[in-house]
């Protein structure tokens, strides 16, 4: 049984109740003129709905909608430009048959998005937010509790740590806790270490070797690791041509513990985890 998974407790994303007994496939949606992943390729309504459609019919079982870029180095977009970027694509894959996530740091936002359909917030700021927390105890929806050192604006300059899996260890573990103070059950919450969030690539490999040790806090974990800087550092590819590093890099997630897995190229690393599937059904 891969480290911290509890079987016998699903993961209540909102309107859905997902079993986390095979790992979960999040397919990112960048509704932004500078993502890093996709260099603003869906940053138009119509464009953002039909590639989450392609990536449900790759076999996501999360959509992941954002509307401010969180790359290294990005500012910050205000709360009114944020929302009229992401609620039509939301309020149009709300039918879509799997829980719709939304990627803000924004109290307000996360409230208009519950308010449309969201079954999830995916928060790069852990909540921290003033009036974060309330909105999510006010609602139904799921929260993914994410470290990040500094700020996306400032994060990659000098990252440091003394021992950097206990510290975000330590981190997503007060956060979940401050989450459950308020009434948001267990079941509700998922941890992401923040890989590339104020990490040198040195940290980011001992997150992702040490992933079991996160999961053994008894919450689900969530990576994020596809198309990253660490992978271009690691293979010397450019951002588009890391493919292969971001499936090998989910790949290795799930092995080391995570459930989610948080990705662009939903359809080859849905068949990167059926294999692995296979592999543990046998015989």
């Amino acid at each position: 049984m891969p480290p911290g998974l509890h079987p016998e407790r699903p993961f209540q994303c909102g309107r859905f109740r997902l079993s986390l007994g095979k790992p979960l496939i999040m397919g990112v949606i960048n509704v932004t003129p500078d993502s890093f992943s996709d260099g603003g390729a869906h940053a138009q309504s119509a464009a953002a709905i039909e590639h989450g459609l392609k990536l449900v019919v790759e076999g996501a079982d999360i959509l992941d909608i954002g509307g401010e870029s969180t790359r290294p180095g990005s500012l910050p977009v205000d709360a009114a430009e944020e929302l009229a970027r992401i609620l039509p694509v939301l309020e149009a894959l709300t039918q879509v048959g799997v829980p719709l996530s939304v990627d803000t740091t924004k109290p307000e936002v996360m409230r208009q998005a519950v308010a449309a359909g969201a079954d999830m917030i995916n928060d790069v700021a852990a909540f921290r937010v003033p009036g974060a927390l309330d909105v999510m105890a006010d609602s139904a929806a799921a929260l993914c509790i994410m470290h990040m050192q500094g700020e996306p604006r400032t994060m990659q300059s000098n990252p440091h740590y003394d021992d950097v899996v206990a510290e975000v260890a330590g981190f997503l573990q007060d956060r979940a806790h401050a989450a459950e103070a308020l009434g948001i059950v267990k079941e509700r919450i998922v941890l992401d270490p923040g890989f590339g969030f104020g990490k040198t690539l040195g940290h980011n490999l001992l997150l992702l070797k040490n992933l079991g040790r996160l999961a053994d806090l008894g919450w689900p974990v969530l990576a994020g690791l596809s198309r990253k800087s660490m992978l271009g550092a690691i293979t010397g590819r450019d951002v588009q041509d890391r493919v292969h590093a971001s499936v090998a890099a989910a790949l290795l997630a799930v092995v080391n513990g995570a459930r989610i897995v948080r990705v662009h190229d939903v359809g080859a690393t849905r068949d990167a985890l059926d294999v692995l599937d296979a592999l543990n059904g046998c015989s």
